[in-house]
């Protein structure tokens, strides 16, 4: 749930600091808190009236009734209070049926006052709006405040006003308080929407001749609208109930989970359990909680929780060790069991999600063992074939007993076999491979002609149909159906819709795209997408075999226009933006259906968009939902999963079985159980997981009863909610006269009621299964055939020295992070991805050194002339840096290679350093890497001595380097600026390095000096300084440059001279 409850403290410091209101509001953040770890002087010399007044202490752990325990202490001296925490600070204390340790009390100066100044005020958020419930008797024996209080409803979007509160919550308040009480109450409305809160309480408020006292309170905030008042609100604690432990792990996957797009959660219930669960998605989390209960287990299961949203491997891998880790702490006599369940996803690739738990299985085998862990695994979905291979394989490789189930077996099946209600089969019937779906049969290639012209339902003939029963007329006024907007339509989709998607969600469009194609469209259901954040452009999809094109408008005006007959708008926008584009769609009149998936939108804004599609009779699916689909027809999103079990669930042609459910995964489940017991779904709707779904059970109850094609209605709920009592009225007004399957997500209860009832309408001819027709096959897209295993091909590229495709960047077979472990330094990293090797350290330090000494040379250089004429003609950086770069060469900057190259070989094949001065002589080369322009033998380069010191230290061997060396003493006889250059050292010292360090062999030593390696040395170190002298000239504003005519010779032919 997104309302969490906040401390006492936290509540008061907010109301403290935003409240508005001509109220005297008294006693402004006059509280202190007290732990087991406070400092008493301190604390007073932080809060001095502490010293002075008279005290009230209490518990602020969420303890409801703390007056009434006996957990108040009232008008104590200091020393008053800290006696009375003695008997109370880090006890463990029973407030109904939950045990825990006091440890947090709050410290309040003592407001002394007569029981008729206490008053009793309340907040709290419905669908429809916000009630204020007022009392003029608080305190402790308030009683039954909802029986007894003054109540006024604010609907959605509207304000409260004093008079308001005056005429309908202050009627028994004397009149000298009214105006002060009205505007206090005024003034915390508007707080509590402000920051929005879903419950605020104060119980007693005191108001006296002096102002309003804030004596108790209690308060919820919803945790989701922290993106909007992370400002006021700050960093906030929340609190665990009490009874329950605030443990590290959770918030570890709290922290997780705030980092990932994914939803990852973990609530520890009793670490010393033996029930263990990882579920995938939030429904499928209830429904293994409640079976668990029911089925005797609630003492020992340990834990609640889900990891959903398509996690990554190293996500997954995360929570799963986390859960691993506690349960392998503590010892249980009869063994434990985990529980690795879930529906049949509808997007997660499950092969994947189940690496990451495999390998912590694999990690934490040795516990497992030692704790007796007999695991059970049942999940359906993408890929969900190999996952169950993988991780059957996992349990036969480590000893750890893992029983596998697929969507072959329910998912409560699991539960039963893991607390011995049931036998664990031996082998159980696994479903065909995924890909088995997707492939054609025929031994033809070819997708056939389309032989369908109408869907499953659209080809009987009208009097096979038998009508439904009619409605009551003559409902009564005050009959609860009437809530319903009957203004919405009762047919949200047909063979004919066409969507707008907001979002650039491609693999959801092409989805969408394929089931059309399955249930042979004419046309494809997407007629446009809008994203905001590129241009107006063309998307390319496949229309089973072709390619095709659909527009992305960059905003919503532009696409409704174009595109009129759209009526259906399928929101991905995030949690932040769908608020502001689901109200932005609602002002187009085409616009009838709006199907919202974003998780984590706040309530106040959820409010408002049902306050406004009631108003202009716009449905709303979501949010927190995957959506919904009408087989045959349309779908919305990611709704059903992947073709695979699109064709497994029969979703291509409409049944008679029309269902709604909140959660997303559970909805495809129900999807599977159908189609295997009845004639298929005739539509399906997940209202989504939030508080206040944009649609309810009702609503959809009701257009499924005024739907022909619906001869059987599933209601999948939830624990908690009124929604039952509604459908119950309904049916017993007549205004629902079609049968009925309620579920608190049990399946084997479907699986029985669900076929009875079937059953019993094939019977009495009130459903008539038609012969199946085979749909169009769909190609599998090249991505997913791959993942599954069913293709290859050679890869365009081949890389040997990076990966980053998995949790975490690896240069050369290391971990990012080791290399900074290690601090292997821009050496380091340089011999990983250029040498692919972990070069000693002297040899990291020798590159780095080359790389500072090659940094610069002045601006006169080729490479800095051109680098710094370019920044001065307004180029970027990128072409000022290249156009200095494209000037190394075997002049400038390019004597790396050549020089090792020339060197190595006159040394290897064993010539004299004069043989080999003679024969470059005779051949008319120079010899590169000797001379310099300004260098001498009598002005050394310091450059080449910094290096020259460095090598003869630390190198094992300097073989071709003291070849060089006399080399130019041979040279330097003849002219003094004939030295052995930084260029000439860099590239023979290099050599030396390469062949004596120990980790190349001579072949590979002289394959990275054949292939260019050391001119890289050069180029990385020179694009330093080219960078340095193109920032110096921005810096510098420096304006185009232009030659001067005295510095160019102008050598004309005669009889054009001047």
């Amino acid at each position: 749930m997104s309302a969490k409850a906040i401390s006492e403290q936290t509540g008061k410091e907010f109301l403290y600091k935003y409240i508005c209101t001509s109220a005297a509001v008294q006693n402004r953040f006059r509280y202190a808190s007290v732990t087991s770890e406070t400092d008493w002087d301190r604390l007073s010399q932080e809060h001095p009236w502490l010293l002075t007044e008279r005290l009230v202490v209490k518990p602020d752990q969420l303890i409801k009734r703390r007056g009434k325990l006996g957990l108040v202490g009232i008008n104590l001296d200091l020393q008053g209070v800290r006696e009375w925490l003695k008997a109370r600070l880090m006890r463990e204390t029973t407030v109904g049926k939950a045990k825990g340790v006091l440890k947090n009390f709050l410290i309040e100066p003592f407001v002394p006052h007569p029981q008729d100044e206490e008053f009793y005020v309340c907040i709290y958020a419905t669908r429809e709006g916000d009630h204020v419930l007022f009392h003029h008797e608080g305190g402790v024996e308030v009683g039954d405040v909802d029986a007894k209080a003054q109540r006024l409803m604010v609907a959605v979007d509207e304000k409260l006003s004093e008079d308001q509160v005056t005429e309908h919550l202050l009627t028994h308040v004397p009149d000298e308080k009214k105006e002060v009480l009205a505007s206090f109450i005024v003034g915390l409305f508007n707080f509590y929407e402000d920051l929005y809160f879903t419950y605020l309480e104060i119980n007693p408020i005191v108001v006296t001749k002096d102002g309003v006292y804030v004596l108790d309170m209690a308060a919820k905030i919803d945790a989701t609208a922290d993106y909007i008042c992370k400002a006021k609100w700050g960093d906030v604690e929340f609190p665990p109930p009490f009874g329950r432990e605030a443990y590290p792990e959770e918030a570890y996957i709290a922290d997780l989970d705030a980092k990932s797009g994914a939803s990852l959660k973990l609530t520890l219930l009793n670490p010393n359990g033996r029930i263990w669960t990882m579920v995938a998605g939030g429904g499928a989390s209830v429904v293994y909680s409640d079976t668990i209960c029911d089925l005797g287990g609630v003492d020992e299961l340990a834990n609640y929780g889900e990891y959903s949203g398509a996690p990554s491997e190293q996500q997954t891998y995360d929570y799963a060790k986390t859960i691993l880790s506690l349960m392998t702490r503590e010892k249980h006599p009869q063994g434990k069991v985990l529980i690795i369940g879930g529906s049949i996803a509808n997007f997660t690739n499950v092969a994947a999600t189940f690496k990451g738990i495999v390998r912590a299985i694999k990690d934490y085998q040795g516990p497992l063992k030692e704790h007796e862990v007999t695991i059970f695994v049942r999940r359906g979905g993408p890929n969900y074939q190999e996952g169950l291979r993988v991780m059957g394989e996992v349990g036969k490789t480590t000893g750890i007993p893992i029983h596998v189930f697929g969507t072959e077996t329910h998912m409560t099946a699991i539960v039963g076999m893991a607390l011995g209600h049931r036998p664990i089969p031996n082998q159980p019937p696994m479903d065909a491979h995924t890909a088995n779906f997707l492939l054609n049969a025929s031994s033809s290639a070819m997708t056939p002609a389309t032989t369908r012209t109408a869907s499953f339902s659209e080809s009987r003939k009208s009097n096979d149909v038998t009508p439904a029963k009619k409605s009551k007329a003559g409902l009564p006024a005050d009959s609860l159906c009437l809530l319903v907007n009957l203004a919405k339509a009762t047919t949200l989709f047909g063979k004919q819709t066409k969507t707008i998607v907001w979002g650039m969600q491609t693999r959801a469009v092409q989805g969408m795209l394929d089931f059309d194609y399955v249930c042979s469209r004419d046309e494809p259901s997407v007629a446009a997408m809008v994203y905001p954040f590129t241009g107006d452009h063309k998307q390319k999809f496949y229309w089973g075999h072709k390619e095709i094109l659909v527009p992305v408008y960059k905003n919503m005006a532009d696409a409704m226009k174009k595109h009129t007959e759209v009526d259906v708008l399928i929101s991905f926008a995030s949690l932040r933006s769908a608020f502001d584009s689901t109200m932005e769609a609602m002002q187009y009149p085409q616009i009838h259906t709006i199907a919202i998936i974003a998780e984590g939108i706040p309530e106040a804004q959820t409010r408002k968009i049902i306050k406004v599609a009631d108003e202009k009779g716009v449905t709303i699916i979501g949010p927190a939902t995957v959506g919904g689909i009408k087989p045959g027809c349309f779908k919305i999103g990611n709704t059903g999963g992947m073709l695979d079990n699109i064709l497994a669930s029969k979703l291509y042609r409409p049944g008679s079985v029309a269902y709604v459910s909140r959660s997303g995964g559970m909805s495809n489940e129900l999807n599977n159980i159908i189609s295997r017991t009845t004639d298929g779904v005739c539509e399906g709707v997940a209202i989504g997981g939030d508080r206040y779904p944009g649609s309810t059970f009702m609503d959809h109850v009701l257009r499924y009863q005024d739907t022909p094609g619906v001869k059987m209605i599933i209601v999948l709920g939830e624990i908690g909610g009124t929604e039952e009592y509604k459908i119950c009225q309904g049916i017993k007004e007549g205004r629902i006269t079609k049968p009925v399957v309620w579920l608190l997500i049990q399946r084997q209860a479907l699986m029985s009621w669900g076929m009875t009832v079937y059953d019993e309408l094939v019977a009495n001819g009130t459903i008539i299964p038609a012969d199946e027709v085979p749909p169009p096959t769909v190609p599998m897209d090249y991505s997913w055939a791959r993942e599954l295993g069913l293709i290859r091909k050679p890869a365009s590229f081949m890389t040997s020295i990076c990966d980053e495709r998995g949790q975490e960047l690896i240069y050369a077979g290391m971990p990012i992070t080791e290399v900074f472990k290690e601090e292997m330094g821009l050496g380091g990293v340089l011999g990983l991805l250029w040498f692919q090797r972990r070069l000693p350290r002297y040899a990291c330090q020798f590159i780095e050194m080359c790389l500072m000494v090659t940094a610069d040379h002045g601006p006169a250089v080729s490479g800095a002339h051109n680098t710094i004429v370019c920044a001065r003609a307004g180029k970027d950086l990128i072409s000022s840096l290249t156009s200095g770069l494209l000037t190394i060469g075997d002049r400038f900057g390019g004597a790396l290679d050549a020089a090792a190259k020339q060197f190595s070989k006159a040394f290897d094949s064993g010539m004299l350093p004069m043989e080999f001065v003679n024969k470059m002589k005779k051949d008319g080369k120079l010899i590169m890497g000797i001379g310099h322009r300004v260098k001498s033998i009598n002005n050394p380069d310091m450059r080449v001595q910094i290096l020259k010191d460095f090598v003869k230290q630390h190198f094992p061997s300097t073989q071709l380097l003291d070849y060089a060396l006399d080399v130019e003493k041979i040279t330097t006889s003849k002219k003094p600026n004939l030295i052995l250059n930084v260029d000439g050292f860099i590239g023979v010292a290099f050599v030396d390095l390469l062949r004596t360090c120990g980790g190349f062999t001579r072949d590979e030593a002289d394959e990275f000096v054949e292939i260019g390696a050391l001119n890289g040395i050069f180029v990385l170190g020179r694009s330093m300084g080219f960078i340095g002298h193109y920032l110096d000239q921005k810096r510098l504003k420096q304006g185009l440059y232009r030659h001067p005519w005295d510095d160019i010779s102008y050598v004309l032919p005669e009889h054009m001279s001047m």
